[in-house]
């Protein structure tokens, strides 16, 4: 089957806890469900937004965290990645950026998703730069530890948020 091409712009969210870990989602791919991989928050830029605009807007759909453009921090990372989900061949660049927020239960929810992502979206869980790099588990972006030690040297992630 021939996949529907196209190309995006992405804001990416690195929400980094009081223990320094990133949150991260669990999920898979609607035509190959049995992959399951871990991934970062964030999503395509629209209309005329700013990426940290879309980042914020993002954080909010996509875990129920609200946040200011001004709280994030970055960006630390740029990156051009093709890949395909569903019925769509992307050629994504995306734009990594951080924010400082409260890890404690009840900080994530999944209530503000699309529907897609609901169906798609398993899970969620708060990943430290050490069990990033030891896990064999599938991750994206595949560099992000190093992503994430960008963002501790850089002291990255703005002010505590919930």
């Amino acid at each position: 089957m021939t996949k529907i091409p196209l190309r995006r712009f992405t804001a990416r969210v690195l929400p980094v806890d009081e223990n320094d870990r990133v949150l991260l989602l669990h999920g898979f791919d609607p035509a190959q469900p049995e992959r399951r991989f871990w991934f970062t928050i964030g999503g395509a830029v629209e209309g005329d937004e700013t990426p940290q605009e879309a980042a914020a807007r993002e954080l909010y759909e996509e875990v129920g965290i609200r946040a200011s453009v001004e709280e994030f921090s970055g960006p630390y990372a740029e990156t051009l990645v093709e890949f395909e989900w569903s019925e769509y061949a992307f050629t994504q660049d995306q734009v990594f950026f951080a924010i400082r927020v409260n890890g404690g239960a009840g900080a994530v929810s999944f209530e503000h998703m699309e529907q897609i992502e609901k169906d798609t979206t398993t899970g969620y869980r708060w990943w430290s730069v050490a069990e990033l790099e030891a896990t064999e588990e599938v991750v994206h972006p595949e560099d992000l530890p190093v992503i994430l030690k960008r963002v501790a040297a850089a002291g990255g992630g703005g002010d505590q948020r919930r």
